[in-house]
């Protein structure tokens, strides 16, 4: 009995040192420290260790040197490569940490408010509509089985490109009676379906039954543009049909200046707005290759300005970002790009792409009183920390105008097909 009440103490005893280690200082350090770590050529990264913890590097650890004191471990990267870092606790290895050092990368940050335009694959059917015919109400394209959101791609085997391409296509149709042979694209595949176009009485014309659309336009902010590729990224989103609400299949696009009018202030459940429109000469500054969930991307065919940052910054990684005080370049009134200071409330290393990585809060007393916080049409807008590019602004919190969430710049030059890991593959 005895001996039973001793073993459940002792247990009883280490589970709660168990846990009180793991709640733990040290403990959390030593966790915090992650096991794979990349970072640019020519700068320093600092985390936090314990007292005991101290820092050495590989025989072959040339591409890295360390820094220490009682409580941080200061790694500054001195040229690109692979080596490692162990981590000893009274001469004993206790964790390795894999470092690779790649190039220094730089991009030119944006800011500047830009037009969209947005040219989709085939046309895409964005509602039903009732035909009265003689025979009472239908709607050809809803008997066909076409539904909202698919995309129609070829009539009768020849490729349809804009709105205008179909209606000779449902006329002849009509005319002679015979059905349309429609392709379609649709979310889960491919398929095609017949269509027998139908007449109003009292009209001559014949008609689907669909509500079809070719393009979109709006607005929104340029992220960052990148010199050597003249590759840009911009919106930090999606852009996604007003009626269907699906993402755009984009054909082509062009985006152009634009210019904020005025502003809707955004408040509690009714987020604001940046009211805007092409700049007079409707100049194309570049085009619009890729409609993706980090924004939209594609080339410049001529450099942009801000008037603020107009040389290449670095840009920072995921695990590179911390919490605290940052800025946002974005366009409330004209053209004029400016700066404005936010919070980083939380942010997440990620070692995968992720639209959310970090939330993120307006504390600049300015553009609170002009917009009330983030609001539509500054999605895109680029946030810097420690004069590095981290990322930009996506989306807002319907609830609380002042906050949102932004994305980190690392998936989104991903998506606009930069390499950053370049040299770290080929020293691989």
């Amino acid at each position: 009995m005895k001996k039973d009440t001793i073993r459940k103490i002792i247990g009883g005893i280490l589970l709660v040192s168990l846990i009180v280690i793991g709640f733990s200082k040290p403990f959390q350090e030593y966790i915090n420290i992650p096991q794979h770590m990349t970072v640019f050529e020519g700068q320093e990264h600092e985390f936090a260790k314990a007292e005991p913890v101290v820092a050495t590097l590989s025989s072959n650890g040339a591409e890295l040197a360390i820094k220490q004191d009682k409580n941080t471990i200061s790694l500054l990267a001195k040229e690109n490569g692979n080596s490692e870092m162990f981590l000893e606790l009274a001469g004993f290895p206790i964790k390795k940490v894999d470092v690779n050092v790649i190039k220094d990368f730089k991009v030119i940050p944006g800011g500047q408010s830009i037009g969209v335009k947005l040219n989709t694959v085939g046309v895409l059917v964005v509602g039903h509509h009732q035909i009265n015919t003689v025979d009472g109400k239908a709607s050809p394209g809803d008997i066909a089985g076409i539904k909202v959101g698919d995309i129609i791609t070829e009539i009768n085997g020849t490729k349809i490109e804009k709105m205008a391409d179909v209606a000779p296509f449902v006329q002849e149709a009509g005319d002679n009676g015979k059905p349309l042979k429609i392709s379609l694209t649709r979310e889960d595949g491919k398929f095609e379906t017949e269509l027998m176009p139908l007449k109003d009485k009292g009209e001559s014309t014949y008609k689907l039954g669909l509500y079809i659309r070719d393009s979109a336009a709006g607005i929104g902010t340029m992220t960052f543009y990148h010199p050597p590729t003249k590759k840009y990224g911009a919106l930090g989103h999606v852009i996604s049909d007003m009626d269907t609400k699906r993402p755009i299949v984009v054909d082509d696009g062009q985006i152009l200046r634009s210019t904020v009018t005025s502003i809707e202030k955004g408040s509690n459940g009714n987020p604001g707005e940046k009211l805007a429109r092409f700049s007079n000469d409707k100049e194309i500054i570049g085009n619009i290759v890729r409609n993706s969930p980090f924004g939209i991307f594609g080339e410049l065919n001529k450099s942009i300005k801000n008037g603020l940052y107009d040389k290449p910054m670095p840009i920072a990684l995921s695990h590179q970002v911390k919490e605290g005080p940052a800025q946002i370049l974005t366009v409330v009134e004209d053209d004029e790009v400016q700066l404005f200071d936010i919070e980083i409330v939380s942010t997440i290393p990620q070692k995968f792409p992720a639209t959310k990585g970090m939330v993120i809060k307006v504390v600049d007393s300015k553009l609170l009183e002009k917009t009330g916080g983030i609001v539509q049409g500054m999605s895109g807008s680029p946030i810097i920390q420690d004069g590095k590019v981290i990322g930009a602004v996506t989306h807002v919190f319907v609830n609380d105008p002042t906050s949102g969430y932004g994305v980190h710049i690392e998936w989104m030059l991903n998506e606009a097909g930069i390499d950053i890991y370049e040299s770290e593959e080929k020293a691989s």
